[in-house]
């Protein structure tokens, strides 16, 4: 029996920047009873709390206490304090001024060199790049995109491959990987999801074979398969159905 379930989020456990619906809250939390649970996404804390935690039905602080928060590929790591009622920040290791510089404009001139910048269609308030603290987040058409325009506008990752391979060109320095519908996230070499997983095997005191851990971007290149090449038993899912058929099953033998 496993002791951790970890997952990514867009695509996994939702449809991409929206919060889980009722059937995968209910699921996690259920979940909750029975294993340490560890989303791990390139996302902000903020956008953790929107997409995951705030539709938990009515979760206790002890529930919470085995809700694990690795944000930014881990490079960030919040848990829940039952004594303050709140959640904490563990651990977080920033990029400096100049490399959040470099990278948001190399990543820029790579985009419009090509023809992948979509600043006319961004909505009001929102932007292409995203400071993240300790990574850089290109999304093609802003956070604020409907559903259906983000998976329209590169389904089969050839833009953001290109985007990449450029970015490699002007600074190789960085490393980029390709995540959710329309994203690359931007990095520091080794500051992806090996880097959070090897500090959830730290924080939480287990081992890899302690871990199951859900992703769709699993293949080379996927912001998920660094989990993939650290050896973790990993279940590759195209959709937040597919986790929940998956959940069912574990749940059920439980």
């Amino acid at each position: 029996m496993k002791k951790v379930l970890a997952f990514d989020i867009d695509q996994t456990l939702n449809i991409a920047k929206t919060p889980i619906n009722d059937e995968i809250a209910d699921l996690l939390k259920k979940c909750l009873h029975h294993f340490e649970i560890c989303p791990i996404s390139g996302q902000k804390f903020d956008q953790f709390l929107v997409q995951i935690v705030n539709r938990l039905k009515d979760p206790t602080p002890e529930e919470l206490s085995h809700l694990h928060l690795f944000v930014a590929q881990g490079t960030q790591y919040y848990k829940f304090n039952t004594e303050k009622n709140d959640w904490e920040l563990v651990y977080d290791y920033p990029l400096t001024d100049e490399q959040v510089a470099k990278i948001s404009e190399t990543i820029e001139k790579c985009a419009r060199e090509l023809g992948f910048w979509e600043e006319n269609r961004l909505q009001p308030g929102d932007e292409i790049i995203e400071n993240r603290l300790s990574q850089v987040t290109f999304s093609a058409l802003g956070q604020k995109a409907s559903t259906k325009d983000k998976y329209q506008w590169d389904p089969d990752c050839k833009k953001r491959e290109k985007i990449v391979a450029k970015c490699k060109e002007y600074a190789p320095e960085f490393d980029y990987e390709i995540g959710g519908t329309t994203s690359i996230n931007a990095i520091t070499p080794g500051m992806n999801k090996k880097f959070g997983m090897t500090h959830l095997l730290t924080e939480l005191n287990v081992t890899k074979e302690d871990i199951l851990y859900f992703g769709d971007m699993t293949q080379p290149g996927g912001n998920d398969y660094p989990v993939v090449e650290m050896g973790i038993k990993t279940i590759t899912v195209r959709s937040h159905e597919d986790t929940a058929y998956a959940l069912k099953g574990i749940l059920g033998v439980i």
